[in-house]
């Protein structure tokens, strides 16, 4: 093969395992962003940055260990980085699928908005990533750029913010 269909080539199988990468993530990501702002236009606004952001690096992002991790530490830097969609997510309302019992489902849609919109914008990235995105502590910490002492400590706040909301015992 000539030098021409080589790159060609490259790039074909760089553009499909984008494309791959892309179907598997972005439901998850958008999901996690959509609680860390608390907007579902916000939300898909970062995910599609990031995923901009991925794609003009994918040639060196495919062949880390974790892409999905480089991502998402993308989009929350990119959430970080616009300090005042922190004061939005504070005022926006979660819309979690419906339940059976639509009362039920309100009441613990107010004490989930109540819970996270009173955390502090780190302490909601840590109870996203953690507990929502499935990631464990150590890929969470990458994603935030903190050591994995920190997403501990900032967990443990989260837990006692729940406490405190709900009046149990720790």
């Amino acid at each position: 093969m000539d030098e021409t269909a080589v790159l060609m080539t490259r790039a074909t199988e760089l553009t499909t395992s984008f494309e791959s990468f892309f179907e598997a993530e972005a439901a998850r990501l958008f999901r996690a962003l959509r609680l860390v702002t608390g907007s579902a236009y916000d939300a898909e606004e970062l995910m599609q940055e990031a995923f901009v952001r991925l794609w003009e690096r994918w040639d060196r992002v495919h062949s880390m260990e974790d892409p999905a991790g480089y991502l998402y530490r993308t989009a929350m830097n990119l959430h970080r980085s616009a300090g005042r969609r922190a004061l939005r997510s504070a005022k926006r309302v979660l819309h979690p699928a419906p339940a059976d019992d639509p009362v039920v489902a309100a009441e613990a849609r107010d004490a989930l908005v109540r819970w996270l919109t009173g955390l502090t914008p780190r302490q909601r990235e840590a109870v996203v990533l953690t507990q929502l995105a499935g990631f464990d502590i150590d890929r969470a910490a990458a994603a935030m750029r903190v050591k994995t002492g920190t997403v501990h400590v900032l967990l443990s706040q989260a837990r006692a913010s729940l406490r405190d909301l709900t009046g149990e015992a720790p």
